[in-house]
């Protein structure tokens, strides 16, 4: 996959994700659920968002435990949702170099309003083929 935005970002580091070896070669799909990821919006304002991640394994596959620490590292870490899902996804396509990755990051509500931001790699602006198309239609909300 292609990774547009090579920003370096010095609050993030990608070296504690880890991978362990794919067992199969053959297509198949990993969905990991992280309820619960916090940050700051606002200093002293914690937030929280629920991730969804669906993998699809090249020649690694995401060792669980290294995600959740790598998770910890925002805490306390001021940024907004649209860069938080953003860096994520960049680390994991560097690290991982999965056949296709896609996040959903579903955040609280704050001040009556909540966000739902999606990243997918096959989109042809992140670089993929649109090969997959089963984003295509998708008009709910959440």
């Amino acid at each position: 996959m292609k990774n547009n935005n090579k920003k370096s970002v010095e609050w993030s580091d990608k070296n504690i994700l880890k991978s362990l070896p794919n067992p199969s070669l053959s297509g198949y799909e990993i969905k990991i659920k992280c309820p619960e990821i916090t940050f700051e919006g606002v200093r002293g304002q914690p937030d929280f968002a629920e991730l969804y991640v669906t993998f699809f394994p090249d020649k690694k596959i995401v060792e669980l435990k290294s995600m959740k620490e790598y998770f910890y590292q925002f805490r306390g870490k001021i940024l907004s949702y649209e860069r938080l899902i953003n860096v994520i996804y960049e680390d994991m396509i560097e690290v991982y170099s999965p056949a296709r990755l896609r996040l959903v990051m579903i955040c609280n509500a704050r001040g009556g309003i909540s966000s739902k931001l999606t990243i997918d790699s096959d989109w042809h602006i992140r670089g993929g083929k649109e090969s997959f198309r089963d984003w295509v239609g998708q008009d709910d909300m959440w």
